[in-house]
């Protein structure tokens, strides 16, 4: 059988392997190689046993509809050996059957296997049991290798067979997370891991923050990350930390932002001769988790122009944390991160829900920047080749303070002639003036003066596929064809060899502006290639919500051992209001409950179970109606109220008046569901 070149470079997979040809990937200082062909990838994180089994081939599916072209996953120890020596592999646990998922649908996937995750896991994912056993944790302690060698052995059992030598998915291995400490203890994980017989082209680890003693050169590939606002933060204060610097192109990969509950105040930094490895992120916020003690409310402009900056800075492999959402399985105990476990983790997290806010979220639900980042997906896939080796310029300074609004934010990558301009006028919650005539340049190319509306984020082509220069962003080039968004509020000029063509209006996908050009509108962008789902919001007759009990004895709000407010325990939902819903009798396929609400915590029953819950950030409790068993009627839904000067973050968008109240219950189909991002 030939080889068949699939749509994207890193999807050719299936169909080379059983023409003996396992793709050969190595990389360099600029980028990763697929037979010999340079790509950036998109990376998005997903946790298998944070979603059931049977979502997901059709959820893989969702993300490769994304861009998405390599999975990020870790691998929860306790979520498999929360019994000492009991290794539970089914279910949404059976991580072969998932990575047989991730083979059929073509995705190379990246594994985090610990010891130490995080993931907003019960002890960073560690086994409470690990704790009586006397040894140092994230240590080159004989007891914690002992134990962390068998996990690792079972890791094995299931990823055997589906290694990328052997035509598998498993391209890569991240070791441990957030590991400041001797990189002689990476190192003895790597061995170990290799010893057992895992083989892979490459490994990594996250580069933040500094190791205390580095890896040696060549041996994993630091990766790094940024987030537009952070949970872990101890103050209680609206743009908290400097998550601010997300927003502006600049040559330092890392940040200093993230875990600094944990990690404390943190230098821009790298490792010696970090430089020398390709600009590849692992963490780049997809969203973020609201813990008891802080709520952000994220939007999707967030992590776009967080993605233009990343991209304008030279990185070359995007990577989302998280990019799907998930839910808690059930275990013996709560398998939330909290104050209260052997680890004393730093953070009160949900019981059930890792919605994260992210594109995809925990049931599968497409919000507004999964739509908005495929843009720079398929541009990414279809220019990959052409940018991974342009080196970034900064013509703009690159230490700003908050809200800086006295320069138009710009970068510029390029080589030979050849480049592109990244704009970004936005940072979060700062409302960033419009710029008016800027004057951008690029590889000896002078634009036309410019003004730049609020809230821009784009990227402009110079000398590209015949196209001198353009006002508006590249999208995609399939079949010979030449796709470009027009940029809100600046007009779109093109100029293409001799021809400057002025104030050219998009005429979509069937409709060239010139020759082999099209331009679209931005809705037009975004779902350039997507099948028409065909999802129309139908009437579906509303659930009935009875209040059988109103709020008892308000709790006592304890401030934890890391000094932040702790969520309420399960006693404490006792004195909660309870309301009942009586569910209509339909077809539950790809519906959602939306529990418009007001209050603290909201937990949600079936049958006296707890199957989902949510910090109130301003934001429905949305909840999978398909996950409920066939013959459930109704439902028990419990709500802690709202209190007078409570030691939490809550955003803008929430009501915080006192008490609770559930305001409407309501069902929609999940992929319409945009609307819950509201306007800032």
């Amino acid at each position: 059988m030939k080889k068949v070149i699939l749509l994207t470079v890193l999807l050719a997979l299936a169909l080379t392997i059983e023409a003996g040809n396992v793709p050969v990937v190595t990389w360099d200082k600029y980028s990763l190689i697929i037979d010999g062909r340079r790509v950036c990838p998109v990376m998005g994180e997903v946790h298998y046993s944070r979603i059931p089994a049977d979502e997901w081939s059709g959820e893989v599916r969702k993300m490769k509809d994304g861009g998405v072209t390599v999975i990020a996953c870790y691998v929860f120890w306790n979520h498999i050996e929360e019994t000492e020596g009991l290794f539970d592999w089914s279910g949404q646990r059976n991580l072969r059957q998932f990575l047989e998922v991730c083979k059929a649908e073509n995705m190379p996937v990246v594994l985090r296997i610990g010891p130490f995750c995080h993931g907003e896991v019960r002890c960073g994912g560690i086994p409470d049991w690990l704790f009586g056993k006397g040894c140092k944790m994230r240590s080159e302690d004989p007891v914690f290798l002992k134990y962390t060698e068998r996990i690792y052995r079972q890791i094995f059992t299931q990823v055997q067979g589906l290694q990328w030598k052997d035509g598998g998915p498993v391209m890569a291995m991240q070791f441990d997370n957030e590991y400041r400490g001797h990189g002689s203890y990476l190192m003895a994980l790597k061995r170990m891991a290799n010893e057992i017989g895992f083989d892979l082209p490459f490994y990594t680890r996250t580069g933040w923050p500094e190791l205390a003693s580095p890896v040696p050169f060549g041996e994993m590939i630091p990766l790094y990350g940024d987030y537009a606002d952070g949970f872990w933060e101890r103050s209680l204060e609206e743009t908290a930390g400097n998550y601010y610097k997300a927003f502006n192109f600049k040559a330092f990969r890392s940040s200093t932002a993230i875990a600094t509950e944990q990690l404390g105040d943190q230098k821009e930094k790298l490792n010696e001769g970090d430089e020398q490895y390709p600009y590849f992120t692992c963490e780049l916020g997809g969203g973020m988790m609201t813990a008891y003690h802080r709520r952000p409310y994220v939007y999707p402009e967030d992590a776009y122009s967080m993605a233009i900056v990343k991209l304008g800075s030279g990185s070359n492999l995007l990577g989302y944390y998280m990019y799907h959402g998930g839910t808690n399985p059930d275990g013996k105990t709560w398998l939330n991160e909290m104050q209260r476990t052997p680890a004393t983790n730093y953070n009160d997290m949900p019981v059930k829900t890792y919605d994260f806010q992210a594109p995809l979220g925990e049931f599968g639900q497409n919000n507004p920047h999964y739509f908005m980042l495929r843009k720079i997906h398929l541009f990414m896939q279809d220019w990959g080749d052409i940018l991974a080796p342009m080196e970034a310029s900064f013509p703009c300074k690159q230490d700003i303070k908050k809200g800086d609004d006295s320069f138009l934010r710009w970068a510029v990558r390029s080589k030979d002639g050849s480049g592109f301009i990244f704009i970004n006028n936005y940072e979060r919650l700062q409302n960033l003036s419009a710029k008016k005539g800027v004057q951008l340049e690029a590889c000896g190319v002078k634009l036309p003066k410019l003004n730049i509306p609020a809230g821009t984020m784009c990227i402009l082509p110079v000398n590209i596929d015949g196209i001198r220069y353009a006002t508006a962003q590249l999208i995609a080039k399939r079949d010979g064809k030449i796709y470009l968004e027009q940029i809100k509020g600046i007009p779109t000029t093109l100029a293409v060899g001799n021809k400057v063509l002025r104030n050219v209006k998009a005429k979509g996908t069937n409709v060239p502006v010139y020759k082999n050009i099209y331009l679209l509108t931005p809705n037009q962008a975004e779902r350039l290639f997507l099948d028409d789902e065909g999802h129309h919001d139908v009437a579906i007759k509303a659930p009935t919500i009875n209040k059988i009990r109103e709020a008892g004895k308000l709790r006592t709000i304890t401030i934890g051992v890391n000094k932040v407010a702790e969520e309420p325990s399960d006693e404490d939902f006792n004195q909660a209001a309870v309301y009942t819903i009586d569910l209509p009798d339909v077809d539950r396929t790809d519906l959602l409950l939306n529990i418009d609400y007001r209050g603290d915590v909201a937990r949600l029953y079936a049958d006296g179970k707890l199957i989902d819950d949510n910090f109130y950030n301003g934001r429905p409790f949305l909840y999978g109606l398909w996950r409920l068993p066939k013959d459930c009627k109704q439902l028990e839904l419990r709500i802690m109220p709202l209190q007078k000067d409570m030691p939490i973050y809550f955003p803008r968008e929430a009501d915080t008046t006192l008490g609770e109240q559930v305001n409407r219950v309501t069902i929609h189909h999940r992929h319409l569901q945009q609307w819950l991002f509201v306007e800032k």
